[in-house]
């Protein structure tokens, strides 16, 4: 039977990223959008609180916050990410990601001492160890239950540009995000956010909503939400892809209980969660590999007593052959 089926839009949780220059308006931008796709919203703030100035002004939404300080390591904010998820907030705002990268105790820090201790001097060793725990992080965030809006820093420099009146004068402007090279491809749109205006042009889009520079507001998130919920629902995916990893666990679970630990291992995440909390699904995995044990002991026990019968008779054999002779 092929594997192939038919394409289909699904609903899906959004992985936004805001980048620009301090000054641009991230933050401010990513509540204003939080309030237009509702829900409880929560912020993790690694910038000393700027997020709380916000607090009560007018047109923005109510939400909690969590002030994380330094050592921004990875588990850091694998940490904070995840206790949001179980609060129940539907929406998580994490100000900034650029501190994993570059902050105090963030992942190039952490680099720096892998380098001078474990790997002895060797840069590129200890990349080895460093970026399984960036690639968590990551893994984290796209695999939140949550709507994740990520801000970035960027780079700034100035360059020349006409004022009203024509005349040149420096301007600063954003360039690249500070964080991993690669890590804006994993969000469904990447928005730059510029300080002449405050206005979001997309580097990456794939919800085709912004098209045109835009000033993003609360209507923005209202398009987003909108956006988001077209398609097959969530809850039905979920249902579908836990349909799917019973079965691969199941037939894993038919060749025994190791069989079916690599097969548990290989498939960690939120649907093997899922299937985790079923205690009739994994009563039902368990007695499969109980069973496959079983019937694999006894395979091995009829192997080993017809191995064991073939040599008694072998013997038989070769000490008649030895009686015959000396007869």
């Amino acid at each position: 039977m092929s594997r192939f089926k038919k394409a289909e839009r699904k609903q899906a949780r959004l992985r936004l990223a805001l980048t620009g220059p301090s000054g641009a308006g991230k933050t401010y931008s990513a509540l204003l959008l939080a309030k237009g796709i509702g829900g409880r919203i929560a912020v993790i703030d690694t910038e000393r609180g700027s997020a709380s100035l916000y607090a009560g002004m007018k047109d923005m939404p109510e939400f909690d916050v969590l002030e994380l300080n330094a050592p921004f390591s990875p588990e850091a904010y694998i940490e904070a990410i995840n206790e949001a998820e179980a609060a129940g907030y539907d929406i998580c705002i994490t100000d900034s990601l650029t501190h994993e990268w570059n902050g105090k105790g963030g992942i190039l820090e952490i680099h720096d001492i892998v380098t001078r201790t474990k790997a002895k001097g060797n840069s590129y060793v200890a990349w080895a160890d460093v970026t399984p725990r960036h690639n968590a992080f990551v893994d984290t965030i796209l695999q939140s239950r949550m709507h994740m809006i990520c801000t970035m820093r960027s780079k700034s420099d100035f360059v020349l540009a006409e004022d009203a009146k024509g005349k040149q004068v420096p301007k600063k402007v954003g360039l690249a995000p500070i964080q991993r090279d690669g890590l804006e491809y994993e969000f469904t749109a990447v928005l730059d956010v510029s300080l002449d205006g405050n206005f979001a042009t997309a580097s990456k889009d794939r919800t085709r909503l912004f098209l045109d520079p835009v000033k993003l507001s609360e209507k923005e998130g209202e398009r987003l939400r909108n956006w988001l919920e077209s398609g097959v629902s969530i809850e039905e995916q979920m249902a579908e892809e836990i349909k799917n990893l019973t079965f691969i666990l199941e037939k894993a679970a038919h060749h025994g209980t190791e069989a079916f630990r690599r097969a548990w291992i290989a498939n960690a995440g939120p649907v093997r969660t899922e299937i985790a909390m079923d205690s009739d699904a994994m009563t039902l995995l368990q007695e499969t590999c109980q069973q496959a044990d079983a019937a694999i002991a006894a395979a091995d026990q009829q192997e080993q007593d017809d191995d064991n019968a073939a040599a008694a008779e072998q013997h038989q054999q070769e000490e008649q052959q030895q009686r015959e002779t000396a007869a």
